[in-house]
């Protein structure tokens, strides 16, 4: 049986598909077990192994499971009101290139794991690439277990709903003693449209870190409460976002963006002054000095509009991830199959966080990007030519059955300090 991945994702299209266009896929609910439920009927028609481990990351293995596998795959989960290729073109990819393989009589010197990331985009549990943290010991279960979730509770008390045990929370060892990690994705930017390329080659993934901002204030009459006594949290919290757009605007960093795109006003009346108003911000930029620089500046900017207006404001780190470099001697290889299989492959940085970026921590990383004509991404807008994702399994086979047959060798692979305690 031929996998195509395009037929592969026409597979899903409507699962957790909205009547705009958009894709609401939390992990582990209803539309997350039917996507999963696609992926383990799919794999097992390959003759593909599957595994679970404690951290609900699902693995298809092609051979027999054990230390030097070579992982792929990507994640299943979207941000809410998302794209449908953000996290599924690197699943279904990953399927038709292991069946290309297949076709073709390649047999597997190493064991290859195609995977399924748990809670990647950190939508349903507030952190991102939750099951690849988890997974590579970069997440204290402790710290996990008490994460809130989206629709009430915390993660111990979805991971129970979904039958499955939170006292097991924790590193896996086909994570930690891979041989290496390739993972597909949509381009999340324009960069290929203006280059007229089809794949890229991702060099590195810029810092970023997630923050919750807490403004608290006096709930009050809106009628009633005339403008010298009222003490709004609103008005600091808006002040903020402000800040935040000028600050990154004078970084001198091209790459420095910040974004407030959540609040919580609180009790919610529109007839209630509010007592409690509670922003989440997402900074990247190119560098760490810069990343702490920028945070720095907005933090105290939200200080000096909370007193002003009589309230206090308590900032939280929910999630911080340092500059990743992928491997070297990796890239570079995975760069060479594809301009021999597909043509000309550029290599780009990137500003969006990934499961391989954590995994880079622990083993040889590298990640294949595939153009995206809208340059639009975590939206229904965001896409790729049935042309273009053909290309990109075509091409991820390739460096599958290269790194298979070669092996991995020793390059500069990434140990990023700090990614151990970025969660207090």
């Amino acid at each position: 049986m031929s996998l195509d991945v395009v037929e592969l994702l026409a597979q899903i299209h409507d699962l957790g598909r909205a009547e705009d266009g958009s894709y609401w896929r939390f992990s582990l609910t209803e539309v997350d077990t039917r996507l999963r439920s696609w992926f383990t009927t799919t794999a097992r028609s390959l003759g593909l192994t599957l595994t679970r481990d404690a951290n609900a990351n699902l693995v298809a293995w092609w051979g027999e499971p054990g230390p030097g596998a070579i992982l792929t795959g990507s994640h299943l989960d979207s941000v809410p009101g998302g794209g449908e290729l953000d996290g599924p073109l690197g699943v279904a990819s990953a399927l038709a290139a292991v069946n290309m393989l297949q076709e073709t009589g390649v047999e597997p010197r190493v064991p290859v794991g195609v995977v399924v990331w748990t809670d990647e985009e950190g939508g349903r549990f507030d952190m991102p690439c939750l099951g690849s943290r988890l997974a590579s010991g970069q997440l204290e279960p402790t710290r996990a277990r008490e994460l809130p979730c989206r629709d009430g509770g915390t993660l111990a008390e979805a991971w129970r709903a979904a039958g499955l045990d939170p006292d097991e929370l924790g590193t896996s060892d086909w994570a930690q003693q891979a041989g290496a990690m390739i993972e597909l994705h949509v381009e999340q930017g324009r960069a290929l449209v203006d280059m007229g390329h089809p794949l890229a080659v991702a060099s590195a993934v810029r810092p970023h870190t997630r923050r919750r901002a807490t403004f608290t204030g006096v709930s009050d009459h809106a009628g009633t409460t005339l403008l010298p006594f009222r003490h709004d949290p609103t008005i600091p919290l808006a002040q903020t976002i402000v800040a935040a757009r000028r600050t990154v605007a004078k970084s001198g960093d091209p790459h420095a963006v910040a974004t407030i795109g959540r609040t919580q006003l609180e009790p919610g009346g529109t007839n209630v002054i509010a007592g409690r108003a509670t922003c989440w911000l997402d900074c990247r930029t190119e560098t760490d000095e810069m990343l702490t620089c920028v945070v720095d500046a907005i933090t105290a900017a939200s200080q000096q509009a909370a007193e002003a207006e009589g309230c206090q404001v308590s900032w939280q780190r929910e999630s911080l991830t340092p500059r990743t470099e992928f491997d070297a001697s990796l890239t570079a290889r995975v760069q060479k199959v594809l301009e021999e299989t597909i043509g000309k492959t550029p290599i780009l940085s990137t500003g969006a966080g990934h499961d391989a970026a954590v995994l880079a921590a622990e083993v040889p990383t590298a990640m294949v990007f595939v153009r995206n004509p809208t340059g639009s991404s975590h939206t229904p807008t965001e896409c790729a030519t049935d042309e273009d994702c053909r290309a990109g399994a075509r091409g991820l086979a390739a460096v599958l059955k290269d790194v298979m047959l070669n092996g991995v060798a020793a390059g500069n692979s990434c140990r990023t300090e700090g990614l151990g305690t970025n969660h207090g």
